[in-house]
């Protein structure tokens, strides 16, 4: 079965946070003036159970999804998580299963994940110099451990990108610096725009460096080209470098929105299904689930929510439409 949201957008992809805590507290997603010692995550009680998350995926699943992304939070805090990728890599229709971490923890347990089943990581680095990097993920982790965990991980047969948030007066120096490092590795360096994602990151969009602006300051040291997109809804604009060494990627919520072609939907560690990063309120499928409802009730109940979806909050970004509180990015994982 394939289902579409109000505005003819099909159910393809969907992110599972399966914790909301985190070891780094990165300025732009946990800032840790707001989730200090004292911050009240999630009991135990409250976050799915493995069992409760290999269900809702395997009803996801039947309603078009392709593609799964564990996320967090950081994910690899989870004990059982090579359980439960397990579980998620037999269920019938599952093209794509794929893991973001802050990479702090991979390079012991990337063979681990590989063997459950998992295809893909991406992982999350600002920068080169551990200064700039520890600025931007709370004092948490220099620069070795990450890279240990992206070598780590390409050697356990995981296809692997890297994800750069880019803010500007932060590490907008460490951009070519970035490129040159990954370039002819294999390795796909995206570069995010810095975006507004929930109420506590402190968003200035003075502080966005957009799309236009990094293309020009690449280009003007190694020449590149557009690629297609590999998929309809790809988050990604891909461009090649001229002399084959690779591709970059653009993530680019502020200056070029995507919300028409957007297929994700995500699961919060409690279970509440979010149609949009950038939404005020969940449905809590956790609860439904618990209250005992069955397959069949619950997959209509996610069909209904899909079907009713509008969301394009980048496309009403400064609008009256694009006020009100957010959820935080570290309830869904991005």
């Amino acid at each position: 079965m394939t289902v579409y949201d109000k505005i003819s957008r099909n159910l393809r992809d969907l992110r599972i946070s399966v914790t909301d805590r985190c070891n780094f507290r990165c300025r732009y997603c946990m800032p840790e003036e707001i989730f200090d010692k004292d911050y009240p995550f999630l009991p135990t009680e409250r976050v799915m159970s493995a069992q409760e998350i290999v269900r809702l995926a395997r009803l996801f699943v039947s309603l078009g999804v392709r593609k799964l992304r564990i996320t967090g939070g950081e994910p690899l805090l989870r004990k059982d998580l090579p359980s439960i990728i397990a579980e998620l890599a037999l269920i019938p229709g599952t093209e794509d299963l794929s893991l973001t971490t802050n990479g702090s923890l991979l390079a012991s347990r990337s063979k681990l994940l590989k063997k459950a089943g998992l295809q893909r990581v991406t992982v999350s680095l600002d920068s080169l110099e551990d200064e700039t990097f520890m600025f931007m993920n709370g004092g948490r982790s220099r620069v070795e451990p990450v890279l240990a965990g992206i070598e780590a991980a390409k050697q356990a047969g995981l296809q692997v990108k890297v994800n750069m948030v880019v803010q500007k007066g932060v590490n907008d120096h460490s951009v070519i610096p970035m490129v040159d490092y990954f370039r002819g590795q294999g390795i796909i360096l995206r570069m995010v725009e810095y975006m507004d994602v929930g109420s506590t990151n402190g968003w200035n969009r003075e502080q966005v460096v957009s799309k236009q602006e990094l293309l020009k300051m690449i280009g003007e040291k190694w020449p590149i080209e557009p690629l297609n997109p590999n998929y309809t809804g790809e988050v990604a604009t891909r461009y090649q470098f001229k002399d084959g060494m690779g591709e970059v990627g653009f993530i680019s919520s502020v200056s070029e929105a995507f919300c028409s072609t957007c297929t994700r939907a995500r699961l919060s560690a409690e279970g509440k299904l979010y149609t949009c990063l950038f939404a005020s309120r969940g449905h809590d499928l956790l609860e439904q689930l618990r209250a005992g409802k069955t397959d069949e009730e619950m997959t209509e109940a996610i069909r209904l929510i899909w079907e009713g979806r509008h969301d394009k909050y980048s496309l009403d970004r400064g609008t009256h439409q694009g006020d009100g509180p957010r959820v935080e990015m570290s309830h869904i994982g991005g």
